[in-house]
């Protein structure tokens, strides 16, 4: 991920960032213009383009700052020594603190539509971190953990569906005690309906997240 050109004094590459995505998720992207980027930063046009190249980078480093965090997750879930259902939970708790420090970017990524060849790519890798999730889910059931008689795919799908919805209502705020109880909340919800039997103690993923 590129850092940006050397901008004026003043502003810096992130907050030109935190401001265009506000502008992304209020206006759209489609209906987003440098022209209102430069009116809600009160600077030109011009002082924007010592930053980036247009806002078309804006939106790859903001949607990049989400899907990186996802990545991030997904790559320390796969290598947990754990049973799938353990590695499942990591993941969905890894991915609702990744919402809760990057509430912004993440309201932004799930919104895209594949218009530009920036959100198609986004959108590929959000297939890559969907198929994981259902792979993961198709594991658990073999191993007898999950419940069977849902399939994988729309198991994984209505999991991920509800930490999505998040972003419609959650607002960070109130530190990280907060984030994990929000966290603590979507895995009770989620995971004692998909579990076969409730495990005594301390959940597993709970203490790796430690």
């Amino acid at each position: 991920m590129t850092t940006g050109r050397r901008g004026r004094p003043g502003y810096d590459l992130a907050a030109l960032l935190a401001v265009a995505v506000e502008v992304f998720n209020e206006r759209g992207y489609d209906g987003t213009s440098m022209e209102d980027l430069a009116r809600r930063l009160g600077i030109s046009k011009s002082s924007i383009y010592h930053h980036v190249a247009g806002k078309e980078e804006l939106l790859r480093l903001a949607l990049g700052r989400a899907l990186d965090g996802w990545s991030r997750i997904a790559g320390q879930a796969s290598e947990l020594k754990a049973p799938a259902i353990d590695r499942l939970e990591y993941l969905v708790r890894g991915t609702v603190g990744v919402l809760a420090s990057e509430l912004p970017c993440v309201t932004l990524l799930l919104r895209v539509r594949g218009n530009t060849e920036v959100e198609r790519d986004a959108l590929n890798r959000r297939r890559t971190f969907d198929r994981l999730v259902a792979d993961l889910v198709a594991e658990a059931e073999r191993e007898g953990d999950i419940r069977p008689d849902v399939d994988p795919a729309t198991t994984a799908r209505l999991l991920f569906g509800m930490v999505n919805s998040l972003v419609e209502w959650y607002r960070p705020g109130r530190g990280s005690t907060a984030d994990q109880e929000l966290a603590d909340a979507v895995c009770a919800v989620a995971f004692d309906g998909l579990r076969t039997a409730s495990p005594a103690g301390p959940r597993a993923s709970r203490r790796l997240l430690s």
